[in-house]
């Protein structure tokens, strides 16, 4: 998705995050660096970080020490209002009990550059449009989204997200619920937005083919971070999430690709 009034892509760059919860360090110390049009993917084991670490980028969550910057500027200390027109976030607690029609729930994508019950502006209502059509949801555009399925659902968030045209787009695991090929249509369009993208995936192999790097995480730590041919070894695959895995190229892009074993190796920690 681009058009002419949309926002420049942002640096994003967490420094040394900190969050406990009843004495326990979910975060201990976090740093990463997110270069402004970059897609950087975080991975790890169940536990490890990744959902807090986006939480405390869109202040869901605020961190016990450190602090979240956006071009140099405290996203914290920001109004609000005006980090919600920065920041667009695709979470996993993404849910509504109100049955909005899809057209709808995309338009919410507009509300943080609107003053009350402002109308959108003909540019705004074609950019809904083309998020439904980026997103393969356009067919859906009148039906309520507590009929559509988990898959469809996903990708009317994904097109509100779009929508609110962020400098930096936080995705949590957005290929839940997603059939192959909208996984692979989603992380494309990734590709092509002109952002930058800080994504939670699991499945190494698709963090492989979209991330421009990865950082990988493991006791609310950053264990490494640097392109996907760098990062994604057999020995960092067993270390950190105890799978004994041999590390192929894909034979059209080149990227990494992991091909597991069926039985896993040491668990981490129990050696």
């Amino acid at each position: 998705m681009s058009t002419s009034n949309a926002k420049a892509p942002a640096a994003l760059r967490l420094d040394r995050l900190r969050v406990e919860i009843d004495g326990h360090a979910l975060l201990a110390g976090l740093s990463l660096d997110v270069a402004a049009g970059q897609v950087v993917g975080l991975v790890g084991p169940n536990g490890s970080g990744k959902s807090t670490a986006l939480r405390c980028v869109y202040r869901a969550l605020r961190p016990t020490t450190g602090t979240v910057r956006l071009d140099e500027r405290d996203l914290g200390a920001l109004p609000r209002r005006d980090a919600a027109r920065r920041v667009a976030a695709l979470t996993q607690e993404n849910g509504s009990e109100l049955d909005f029609t899809v057209r709808e729930v995309v338009a919410l994508g507009r509300a943080p550059h609107l003053r009350g019950n402002q109308a959108l502006s003909r540019r705004e209502r074609e950019l809904c449009e083309r998020a439904m059509a980026d997103l393969d949801v356009t067919h859906l555009a009148d039906r309520g989204v507590l009929t559509l399925s988990g898959g469809e659902r996903q990708r009317v968030l994904a097109a509100r997200a779009l929508t609110q045209e962020p400098a930096v787009l936080l995705l949590d695991e957005p290929t839940n619920h997603l059939d192959l090929r909208h996984q692979i249509e989603l992380l494309s369009l990734l590709r092509r937005t002109p952002t930058t993208v800080l994504v939670v995936l699991h499945d190494l192999n698709l963090a492989a083919a979209v991330c421009d790097r990865i950082g990988v995480l493991a006791g609310g730590r950053l264990v490494t971070a640097g392109p996907p041919e760098r990062v994604l070894t057999a020995e960092l695959v067993r270390d950190v999430f105890g799978v004994t895995a041999t590390v192929v190229p894909h034979p059209l892009t080149g990227a990494p690709q992991l091909l597991y074993a069926l039985s896993p190796s040491t668990p981490p920690g129990d050696a």
